[in-house]
C-alpha cells in the first residue's frame, strides 16, 4: 500500500491545505517522504458531519456485526505486513521487535473488544417488572441499559505510533461501544497512521458500514484537535500526551455550549517502595530489575518507574551501587522525537542543577542524534516534600531515588505525591505490615498497585486499570486499557412501561441477546 500522504475523511482521500507535516527518522534525523499538510476547521466538519450521520445506525449495529467489523480491522492491519512495521520503525526509532509486539497488542486489543460486544456485559442491562398490585404504590415497568455517547475524538500519542494511536485501545473501545471515531493522528508518525487509518477504512467498506464510521485527520499545529474538541458533534475525547496537552482539550471541552468529557491520559511518575525486609534478602536483584524496567524503550512508557523510596542504610547503599554500576555500562537508546529528547535533557539538567539532588550515575553518552543517555539521582524525603519541582516527570531513562528515615516516612511523602497511574511495592512477608499501612494511602493515589514487579508492561485484559487521579488521567473513574476502558463511552438509558415491540433487543424478554441481565435483582441470562 502506497503511502500519498493523504487525510482519509470517510471514504474519501483528501490532502490537506494546511501546514506541512513530515516525519523524521529520529535515529539519522533524515526527513521521510511524503510530505503531508494539516486540516483545517472546513475538515473538521466534515468529518464530524459524517461521523454524526453514521451513528445512528453504527450504534444499532447487531453485535455480531460490530464484533466482526473490529475483528476485520485487525485482520486489515496484519495484512498490511513488513510495510507497516518499516515504516513504523522508521518514524519512531523504535526497534523492530517492539514494533512487531506492538501490532500484535494493537491486534488484540480490536479482538478483545469484539468478545466484549459479543459478550454484552458492558450494556449491564437490568430489568424491574411492573408491580401493579405493590401497596401503597404501585411499580411501573423499569428497564435500562448503556448506549453509545456520541461520535468520539481520539489522539494519537507519540510513544505508541499503533497499540494508543489511530487503530489503538481509544478507538477500539469507541468503536466497541457504538461511536464513529475520528482521529487526530499524531505528527511523529504521520505514514504509520495513514497505513493504519487506511487498513480500517477499508474495513469499514468491507462490512457495509456507513463510511461516517471512522475518519482520520492531521494537523500541523493545534487548530485541528481543538476545532475536533469543540465541534457540537463530537461527544467524547480520548487523548495521550502531556500534562499541557490534555488540560488545555479539558478545558475546551468544559467550556463548550455542551461540556463534553476527555479522558486524558497526561502525567506520572511511578513511585516504586523498597522495603526494609525486601531489601535485605534480595536487594541486588531488586536493583537490576529496576534498571531493567527504567531503560525499557529508552524510558518513553507512561509507566517508566521514575521515582524510587527507599530506607536510608546499608542496603539503599548497596541498591544504588549495584543500580547506579549497571546503569553506566549501558549505552543510549534513540528517543521518539527531537523534540521528545530535548525535554528530557531539560529535565535531566534541572535535576543536574539543583542543589537538593546527587547524580548517583549516568549511562554512556553518545554523539548520535536523539539519544537517551539514560541517569539516576538522589535527594532526601525532606528535600522532596519542600521542592515541588523534584515531583516533575522527566520523560525518559531517569529516576529519582528519595531517602527516607524509615518506613514510616514512605506514608508522609506518599501523601505528598500527585495522582499516578501505578505505585509499586517490593516486599517480602516481614514487610507486609508496614505496606497494610501503607496500601490506603496508595489506594487514594494511584489506578494500579504491583507488588514484586516493576510498573512497565500493562496487560490488555478484563482486570487491568491504566489511569488514575489527576494529573495521571483527567477522570480517575476510568481506564484507557482493559476491557473496562469501553465505559467511557456510553451511558444509561432507562425505559417506563415502553412496549415490548418498541423495546431494544437488549431488554426484550425474550432476550434475543442471550446476555447476562439483573431481573428484579436477580441474575439472568
Amino acid at each position: 500500500m502506497t503511502i500519498l500522504g493523504e487525510m482519509l475523511i470517510g471514504a474519501r482521500a483528501v490532502k490537506g491545505t494546511n501546514g506541512p507535516i513530515q516525519a523524521i527518522n529520529p535515529a539519522t534525523n533524515e526527513a521521510l517522504e511524503p510530505v503531508f499538510a494539516g486540516g483545517t476547521e472546513a475538515d473538521v466538519g466534515s468529518a464530524a458531519e459524517l461521523a454524526w450521520k453514521a451513528f445512528a445506525g453504527y450504534r444499532e449495529t447487531a453485535p455480531e456485526v460490530r464484533a466482526r467489523f473490529l475483528e476485520a480491522c485487525a485482520d486489515a492491519i496484519q495484512a498490511l505486513g513488513d510495510e507497516l512495521i518499516e515504516r513504523a520503525v522508521a518514524e519512531s526509532g523504535l526497534p523492530r521487535a517492539r514494533i512487531e509486539g506492538e501490532r500484535g497488542r494493537t491486534m488484540g486489543q480490536l479482538r478483545l473488544f469484539a468478545q466484549v460486544v459479543r459478550a454484552g456485559n458492558y450494556l449491564d442491562a437490568r430489568i424491574d417488572p411492573a408491580m401493579p398490585d405493590r401497596q401503597p404504590v404501585p411499580r411501573a415497568d423499569l428497564r435500562m441499559r448503556n448506549i453509545a455517547l456520541g461520535p468520539v475524538a481520539v489522539f494519537g500519542a507519540s510513544n505508541f505510533p499503533l497499540a494508543f494511536s489511530v487503530a489503538g485501545g481509544d478507538t477500539a473501545s469507541a468503536l466497541a461501544a457504538g461511536c464513529p471515531v475520528i482521529v487526530k493522528a499524531h505528527s511523529a508518525h504521520p505514514g504509520t497512521s495513514e497505513l493504519v487509518g487506511r487498513a480500517i477504512q477499508k474495513a469499514v467498506a468491507d462490512c457495509g458500514l456507513h463510511e461516517g464510521v471512522f475518519s482520520l485527520l492531521f494537523g500541523a499545529g493545534n487548530g485541528v484537535g481543538q476545532a475536533l474538541v469543540a465541534h457540537p458533534r463530537i461527544k467524547a475525547v480520548g487523548f495521550t500526551g502531556s500534562r499541557a496537552g490534555g488540560t488545555a482539550l479539558v478545558n475546551i471541552a468544559a467550556n463548550r455550549p455542551e461540556p463534553i468529557p476527555v479522558y486524558a491520559e497526561m502525567s506520572s511518575i511511578n513511585p516504586v517502595f523498597l522495603m526494609p525486609e525486601a531489601m535485605k534478602a534480595r536487594g541486588d536483584a531488586i536493583a537490576e530489575g529496576f534498571v531493567g524496567s527504567l531503560l525499557m524503550g529508552a524510558g518513553q512508557f507512561c509507566t517508566n518507574p521514575g521515582l524510587v523510596f527507599a530506607v536510608e542504610g546499608d542496603d539503599l547503599d548497596r541498591f544504588l551501587e549495584v543500580a547506579g554500576s549497571k546503569l553506566s555500562e549501558t549505552g543510549t537508546q534513540t528517543m521518539l522525537t527531537p523534540g521528545i529528547h530535548d525535554a528530557y535533557n531539560r529535565g535531566v539538567d534541572q535535576l543536574e542543577g539543583n542543589s537538593r539532588v546527587r547524580e548517583v550515575s549516568r549511562g554512556q553518552g553518545s554523539d548520535q542524534p536523539n539519544q537517551c543517555q539514560a541517569g539516576l539521582f538522589v535527594t532526601t524525603a525532606d528535600d522532596f516534600i519542600a521542592d515541588e519541582s523534584l515531583s516533575a516527570e522527566v520523560f525518559g531513562s531517569s529516576s529519582l531515588v528519595v531517602t527516607c528515615k524509615s518506613v514510616d516516612d514512605f506514608a508522609r511523602v506518599a501523601e505528598h505525591l500527585e495522582g499516578q497511574l501505578t505505585a509499586t511495592l517490593q516486599l517480602d512477608e516481614g514487610d507486609h505490615q508496614a505496606a497494610r499501612n501503607l496500601l490506603p494511602v496508595l489506594e487514594t493515589k494511584a489506578g494500579r498497585i504491583l507488588c514484586n514487579g516493576y510498573p512497565t508492561g500493562v496487560e490488555v485484559c478484563h482486570s487491568m486499570v491504566h489511569g488514575g487521579p489527576y494529573p495521571a488521567t483527567s477522570d480517575s473513574r476510568t481506564t484507557s486499557v482493559g476491557s473496562a476502558a469501553i465505559l467511557r463511552f456510553i451511558r444509561p438509558v432507562c425505559y417506563q412501561d415502553l412496549p415490548q415491540a418498541l423495546m431494544p433487543d437488549a431488554l426484550k424478554d425474550a432476550n434475543p441477546l442471550s446476555i447476562r441481565r439483573l431481573v428484579d435483582g436477580q441474575d439472568q441470562r
